[in-house]
């Protein structure tokens, strides 16, 4: 389960939480929800509709969370690290948007092969 593992520190949770990303269609449902919740948010704040600043948690939870579960097969890393997996999320997209997608499918499948090919233990 998720909330079992314990991590030291976000370099070594860092490889888990691409791991729990492993497929490229949760990766790409990730970027897109993060980056319309963060349109949705920064059109509301620049038209002075403070409100709608909650579409960034709402809007990007709410299309990553799912793809947990239908695409990856596993739960989202945020249910046992949120922090950390707020941060990871973050890094992934930024990875993903300067062309470094082939590299997260490499590291999660290193730390899959190395943990017996499953996130959710």
């Amino acid at each position: 389960m998720v909330e079992s593992r314990r991590f030291a520190s976000f370099e070594e949770f860092w490889p888990y939480y691409v791991a729990m990303h492993s497929k490229a269609a949760t990766r790409w449902v990730h970027l897109v929800g993060t980056l319309t919740g963060l349109a949705v948010g920064a059109h509301g704040l620049a038209r002075g509709l403070k409100h709608r600043l909650v579409a960034l948690p709402l809007i990007g939870y709410g299309t990553a969370w799912p793809a947990h579960f239908l695409v990856e097969g596993n739960n989202p890393a945020t249910f046992g690290h949120p922090v950390w997996s707020l941060r990871g999320d973050a890094r992934m997209i930024g990875m993903m948007l300067s062309g470094r997608d082939a590299e997260l499918g490499a590291i999660a499948r290193a730390w899959l092969a190395e943990h017996g090919g499953s996130a959710d233990d």
